[in-house]
């Protein structure tokens, strides 16, 4: 299938990270105990994502919680996660271990993350948020963001974020 099938197929819609996707399971149960929730928050919730030749980046963001990318179909995906500390890992997701991708990747609350769909229509994963995703949880980083915190990085990671 190519990725316009795949879009229809998974019934995706337009992300504001960039590229596309739609909630596929919320949890029955809520956690009220969670230190920076303002309000009770489900204990996990999932999602396909895509991105494609005309979207390839998931531009750079940061999360509350922890994130859990499953790679399914397509073509690999680039991970550029920095870490509080201004550590930049670079991990690839995809279905060639022999190559040095990964299956999954755990992303930690509170790294900056960016994906970015360098070759190929589109690649496919999945994500499992928990606790459970909440807009209120992440932000988009901005180049104000960086500058402040990393300015060391601020070239580096320029094209991922959004203006």
């Amino acid at each position: 299938m190519n990725k316009t099938q795949w879009i229809k197929q998974l019934q995706l819609k337009p992300h504001v990270e960039g590229g596309y996707f739609r909630r596929t399971y919320q949890s029955d149960y809520t956690h009220e105990a969670i230190p920076y929730a303002k309000t009770p928050r489900y204990l996990m919730t999932s999602i396909f994502y895509m991105l494609t030749d005309d979207s390839p980046t998931d531009y750079l963001n940061v999360n509350s919680a922890d994130i859990i990318h499953y790679f399914h179909a397509g073509s690999s995906l680039t991970y550029l996660i920095v870490h509080p500390d201004g550590h930049i890992q670079r991990v690839r997701l995809g279905n060639n271990p022999a190559a040095g991708e990964q299956l999954q990747l755990l992303v930690k609350a509170g790294c900056w993350k960016t994906a970015i769909l360098e070759t190929g229509e589109f690649g496919i994963i999945s994500e499992a948020v928990s606790p459970g995703f909440e807009y209120a949880d992440m932000a988009l980083i901005t180049s104000p963001d960086v500058q402040a915190r990393f300015p060391e990085l601020l070239q580096q990671l320029r094209n991922y974020i959004k203006i």
